[in-house]
């Protein structure tokens, strides 16, 4: 549950680094949470509504997901520019990220430096 919820503790930070783990995990959270808003717009009756629940999770979520997307391409040592090429961006989500320390900052998966990731 802590790398689903560490992008949003880290929800503007643009800078750094990020694990696969954390990309997605945190992007397994959303999922579930756009279902559960989702089932509640569908109890509500919002489906057609311009203002939906399933809306205003999309908008609470926006933020952190550029900037964990951003993150996770700091962690291969490439520009965070490259999430705005699509296939590029899916391709290089899988990918595991550099090892040792890169231009963005020291490497997550490091033991030594769990504490400047927490």
């Amino acid at each position: 549950m802590e790398w689903m919820l560490l992008p949003l503790k880290r929800y503007a930070e643009f800078s750094g680094r990020s694990r696969r783990k954390e990309f997605w995990m945190f992007w397994l959270l959303t999922l579930i949470l756009g279902i559960i808003a989702g089932i509640i717009d569908g109890i509500l009756g919002l489906t057609t509504s311009a203002i939906s629940v399933r809306l205003l999770v999309q908008l609470a979520v926006l933020c952190p997901s550029i900037a964990v997307g951003i993150r996770r391409m700091h962690d291969q040592d490439r520009s965070g520019w490259w999430i705005l090429c699509p296939i590029a961006n899916i391709i290089f989500l899988f990918i595991e990220g550099t090892k040792g320390p890169n231009r963005f900052g020291p490497d997550p998966k490091d033991p030594g430096n769990a504490e400047a990731f927490a």
